[in-house]
């Protein structure tokens, strides 16, 4: 026996695009006519995520952006120099046209009923090797967004072609700079002023606590134009450039770098702004309603880094259990791993399922479907929530998997460890996630959408037991929701019953999918405490689908 970890032959895959059955099975139903077209790009990505990346990824988790503050002779800086590595990532973003299928006037109209799916698909590629930069990315994303829905026409014309570009040189990245000391996540404690100098220019004053991509090229920041209005109502919604009208540098002051516990590879800051130049988007007051389009859409981006992560993870545990032998036999024939592996890769192909979900019907709603409006309003919070929360979890096991290995710097699964457990935190942790669920059911009609929506899957599945606990638990959700003031931990409560239901009905849309099945049938397991079949090393091979 030969003195090494893994056996002979150990592989890994050269490209995850190509390796990801699930992926290509997935895509090619959604993406319909037009898969083999984008099919290119994602061969692009997967092969760059797949080798390139990963070293780059390291090199820029290991050596993190440094503040410059002044030069040599004193002069005010207020730079942020980043390694190589960062800028090679941020190419290979640009290269993989996430963006140009939304914001390239070459391909926006041809493309605009799936750019959503693709921009999503590209980039859960990069994802799966770097969460850190996929931040300024989700940032730019939602940027555009605000331009595009709320911009003027000389927003639309001098800053979206630079979102859409092909050219990494002309790449413009975006951010929005929204938490303040008081309130963290309640944004309505804000204390940022911005005080009107003529027409729609401002200036801003005040302190940022918590700004990523710090370095960006254009950002939306909250301010507060009459500080008699207390509350969201009172915030208004401002661009900010880095250079002002008359083409002198509009001047912030990084006051210092925040040392993170992961996505170490990106900027985040204290800011400090001093009769900062802004530009007022909107009517004043209406600030955090227009906002609201970018914390959603970056809330999806949250969600598929985190299955992103999590596949990732998962991988990585199973290529070396693939050429592990322990105990005299080989890993993969040991039946707690078999089942471990099983879980692992049930779980996720629901978190999958549910966030792509979201990402369809996204695109649904830009083209106008109400209905699918009101799906997604409760879908990305319910998706921002729980990708996360299974993404950590995920990881954490597959690292476990992995045995000591696992837990060593020089391998992936301690950064994406690292990067994930922000996502549980970033655009709103969970309680803010129940709350905006709360304020769906009471203000919307987004929650019966989704009940009827699981109801009616749930009855072409014809389990007795599934749909009676199903419909017990509506019950419980109207007799909730017609109190004056509905109990928070009921409501929290209730929502996290429903979430495996909805997971199960946006599975079996999906039926045809082996892989889709075995996790809706683990998930009713689950539900209805039955074991309706034992798993083997076959069945686990079919719901990871993944081929090296």
């Amino acid at each position: 026996m030969k003195n090494q970890v893994l056996k002979d032959g150990f592989r890994k895959s050269k490209n995850f695009f190509r390796s990801d059955f699930h992926f290509q099975n997935y895509f090619k139903v959604v993406l319909r006519d037009i898969y083999e077209i984008i099919a290119t790009d994602f061969d692009y990505i997967g092969e760059k995520a797949a080798n390139e990346m990963n070293r780059l990824s390291y090199l820029a988790d290991k050596y993190p952006p440094q503040l410059l503050k002044r030069t040599p002779l004193g002069e005010t800086l207020e730079d942020i120099e980043f390694h190589p590595a960062y800028w090679s990532l941020m190419d290979i973003a640009v290269y993989s046209k996430m963006f140009q299928y939304k914001w390239n006037d070459k391909f926006r109209s041809t493309y605009k009923k799936d750019s959503h799916k693709i921009g999503f698909a590209i980039g859960y590629l990069y994802a799966m090797t770097e969460c850190g930069i996929y931040c300024p990315l989700c940032m730019t994303d939602g940027a555009a967004r605000l331009i595009d829905k709320f911009g003027t026409n000389e927003h639309k014309t001098t800053l979206l072609p630079h979102i859409g570009t092909d050219d990494p040189k002309t790449f413009y990245t975006g951010a929005m700079f929204l938490t303040e000391k008081t309130g963290g996540s309640d944004v309505g404690a804000n204390l940022v002023t911005a005080q009107k100098i003529q027409g729609n220019y401002y200036a801003l004053n005040g302190e940022k606590w918590f700004c990523s991509n710090a370095n960006a090229d254009i950002a939306f920041v909250l301010a507060r134009t009459n500080p008699n209005i207390q509350g969201t109502k009172g915030l208004s919604l401002f661009l900010l450039r880095k250079t002002q009208t008359d083409g002198s540098p509009n001047y912030k002051e990084i006051i210092r770098l925040k040392d993170k516990l992961g996505v170490k590879s990106m900027a985040s800051a204290e800011i400090l702004f001093h009769n900062t130049e802004v530009e007022l988007i909107g009517q004043e007051g209406e600030g955090f309603k227009l906002m609201t389009e970018m914390i959603n859409l970056s809330r999806l981006y949250n969600s598929v880094a985190a299955v992103a992560a999590h596949r990732r993870a998962i991988i990585e545990a199973w290529q070396h259990l693939a050429f592990r032998r322990l105990f005299g036999k080989d890993a993969l024939e040991h039946p707690m791993i078999q089942e471990d592996c099983y879980q692992l890769g049930a779980e996720w192909i629901a978190d999958f399922a549910i966030t792509f979900k979201a990402v369809e019907l996204l695109d649904q709603a830009d083209n106008g479907n109400q209905y699918a409006a009101s799906l997604c309003r409760i879908l990305i919070p319910i998706c921002k929530y729980i990708t996360a929360d299974n993404a950590y979890k995920g990881i954490q096991k597959s690292m476990e998997l992995m045995g000591g290995i696992g837990y060593i710097e020089e391998n992936t699964i301690p950064r994406l460890m690292r990067d994930a457990l922000v996502l549980p935190i970033w655009e709103g942790a969970g309680n803010i996630m129940f709350l905006d669920m709360l304020r769906a059911a009471i203000k919307t009609k987004a929650l019966y959408d989704i009940l009827e929506y699981s109801h009616e899957a749930l009855l072409k599945i014809q389990n007795p037991k599934l749909l009676k606990t199903f419909e017990h638990l509506i019950t419980h959700f109207k007799q909730s929701l017609s109190e004056q003031n509905p109990n928070q931990l009921i409501v929290r409560n209730l929502f996290n019953q429903l979430i495996p239901f909805v997971k199960i009905a946006v599975l079996y849309e999906q039926i045809a999918n082996q892989s889709f099945e075995f996790a809706m049938q683990y998930l009713i397991s689950k539900i209805v405490n039955e074991n309706p079949f034992s798993v083997n090393i076959h069945k686990t091979e079919k719901l990871i689908n993944w081929d090296f």
